[in-house]
Order: C-alpha cells, then sequence, then structure tokens
C-alpha cells in the first residue's frame, strides 16, 4: 500500500497522525455524501435509550432521488434503531439492492447495546467507553446490519465524532476498512470529547488499511493563513458574547463552514469547496443527519420552508460542484481502492 506522503496535520490528542495520501494534482475532485442515518430526538435535551423512533426515514427519498439525479451513490452510516427497526432499515434495502448507495456503520452509544456504561454526556462519545466496550456495541451493531443488507458495513462514522485511538483499533479488529468519524477545526474537549481543532479535511491512511475520510470543516475568508487563531479568539467566552465570530464571518475576514446543508448556506460551501479545491484538495465530504429530511426533527430543519431550502441547497451545490468545479461523486470505498491500485478513473 503506498504510504510515501508527508505526516498527516493532525494534532496528537489521542489521535493517530497517519500517512496522507499523495493524489494526482490533475485529478478532478471528488465529492462524497456521508449521510448520518440516525433515530430522531430532542438535540437540547439529555440522551435517553427510549429515543429510538426512526419515522423519518419513510421520507429518504426527498434527498435520494436529488442524489440519483446527480449519479452519487451515498453512504448512509446507520446506527442501531435504524437497523434493527423495519421502519428504519427498510427503505434502504431496495436502495442498496439497487446499487444506489453503501450502508456504513454510525454507532451512538446511548441507544445502541449492551447497556453497561452510565447515562453520561462523556459517555455518549464512543472514544471514552473503553476498547471491550466499544467493541461489543460495534459487533452488535455490525450484526444487525449484515443481517439486514446481506453483507458487513466497512465504512464507519462514529455518533459525536467520538473517535480516538483505541477506536480505530477496534475498527480493524472488525475489518472496517475506512473511517469517516474525524470533524477538522472542532474541539469537543469541553464536553470531555475529542479535539480536532488541529485536524485539517485531507483524507489520509490512518493506520495500514483503514483509510480515514474526515468530514469537510475548514476555513474561508480574507485573513489567510491568520483566519483560525482570529476564529479561536473570536469563540472565547469574553468575545463571543460580542458576537466577534458573526463579525467576522459578515466581513469576509474568517468564516468556519462545514460542507453541509445543515447551518451552512448554499454560498457558505460554495465559497468553501472553492477554497478548498484551490488549495490542491482533490477530495471532500458532503455530510447531514437523516432526520433532516422531514420537518421537525433537527434545528436544521424546523419548518416545510426549511426543508424546502435544505433540499434545494443540496442540488445547488451538486450542479455547482459537477459544473463549476469540474468535480465528480464518488464513494469512500471506491476511492480507498483506487487509491490502493494508484489508478484513478477520469
Amino acid at each position: 500500500m503506498p504510504h510515501t506522503a508527508a505526516n498527516a496535520s493532525c494534532d496528537p490528542h489521542g489521535i493517530p497522525a497517519g500517512k496522507q495520501l499523495q493524489l494526482p494534482s490533475s485529478l478532478r475532485p471528488r465529492l462524497f455524501v456521508v449521510v448520518d442515518t440516525e433515530e430522531e430526538f430532542d438535540w437540547t435535551a439529555p440522551f435517553a435509550r427510549c429515543n429510538t423512533s426512526v419515522g423519518a426515514m419513510k421520507h429518504v427519498d426527498r434527498a435520494q432521488s436529488i442524489f440519483d439525479r446527480f449519479l452519487i451513490r451515498p453512504t448512509y452510516v446507520i446506527d442501531y434503531p435504524v437497523a434493527s427497526q423495519p421502519e428504519g432499515y427498510s427503505f434502504l434495502q431496495e436502495i442498496a439492492a439497487d446499487g444506489r448507495c453503501d450502508i456504513g456503520a454510525h454507532l451512538h452509544p446511548w441507544v445502541n447495546p449492551p447497556f453497561t456504561e452510565p447515562m453520561t454526556r462523556r459517555n455518549s462519545f464512543t472514544s471514552n467507553l473503553g476498547r471491550e466496550l466499544q467493541r461489543a456495541k460495534l459487533k452488535v451493531l455490525t450484526e444487525m446490519i449484515t443481517e439486514h443488507f446481506g453483507r458487513r458495513p466497512r465504512v464507519f462514522k462514529a455518533g459525536r465524532y467520538g473517535f480516538d485511538a483505541t477506536t480505530l483499533a477496534v475498527l480493524e479488529e472488525l475489518q472496517f476498512e475506512v473511517d469517516a468519524s474525524i470533524c477538522p477545526r472542532m474541539d469537543f474537549s469541553s464536553e470531555e470529547g475529542p479535539d480536532f481543532s488541529d485536524c485539517d479535511a485531507l483524507p489520509f491512511w490512518i493506520s495500514d488499511d483503514v483509510l480515514e475520510i474526515p468530514c469537510t470543516v475548514d476555513y474561508t475568508g480574507w485573513l489567510g493563513p491568520l483566519r483560525q487563531s482570529a476564529h479561536r479568539m473570536a469563540s472565547l467566552s469574553g468575545l463571543s458574547r460580542l458576537k466577534a465570530v458573526g463579525v467576522l464571518a459578515k466581513s469576509g475576514m474568517a468564516n468556519k463552514v462545514m460542507l453541509s446543508p445543515e447551518g451552512n448556506t448554499y454560498e457558505e460551501m460554495r465559497r468553501l469547496a472553492s477554497a478548498l479545491v484551490g488549495r490542491g484538495c482533490r477530495a471532500m465530504t458532503l455530510s447531514f443527519h437523516s432526520p433532516s429530511v422531514a420537518p421537525g426533527h433537527t434545528p436544521y430543519v424546523r419548518t416545510t420552508a426549511d426543508l424546502e431550502t435544505f433540499l434545494g441547497d443540496l442540488e445547488r451545490f451538486f450542479e455547482f460542484f459537477t459544473s463549476e468545479l469540474d468535480g465528480i461523486p464518488a464513494s469512500p470505498l471506491d476511492f480507498r481502492a483506487s487509491c490502493i491500485h494508484g489508478v484513478f478513473d477520469r
């Protein structure tokens, strides 16, 4: 396997540094779509094991129909409530059987048996559970997905981005090939979660067998290399009360953007993708939560008007990416295979 690139730029907070990919400079930009496919719950309330409703899954075609038009094969990383209930998995079975999507695993520890850990915010991060409990939960989830889709999941994404070296060891043991858990430029340490603030959005080999395809989060703005430090300073408690982060964004100096239609406008996503391609990035991930396909289940889609904007921004971004950036859709597993063999289509 070609691991000849420089070290990946990850801060060593229990996160393996790995080896960065060396992609051809002529490679057309690749876009992965990863959907956090999960139960509905109140994002402002404490975590509860009784929150297992998956009613929004019957509307997943609202997004899938857009993916189909752009020949995008998304990866639905599904958690235990989705994988274990017909109301959750049945809508994906036909899509997967037609080869129109891939199915991965998404671990929400608080609703994934076995339930031996206390129900705390700290324990909502998979990486805090210890190796044996992480393995036990992921094994149960993997077996449930295999039972209902006829094949083992090979892509993993930790719920709440709860990933570290221990989680990686479990993934290797259970023969996962791609991880999509790292959320660059984000720091969850105030909640006893991981700190990814010094990670970037470039894919890299996080181990000999596991390819890391992070979420795509980074800074835009004319402050250039000062963007990150300015944004960090503006986020400090004293300045945050003065809405300093918003001032930076509106002035065009620095804005932290996630490639997601949840909480980010089409224009922000467009600027981020353009900036990343200009910086040499040739692979990026658009992500969102499955309950957003129906109003009232996430903070990002509360009304029918929100849903129209959400779906419209998806479509506009895919059109922009494929036409103006000359990008193409890709799947994490196919991309990994291309990286191993050094052969990329188109």
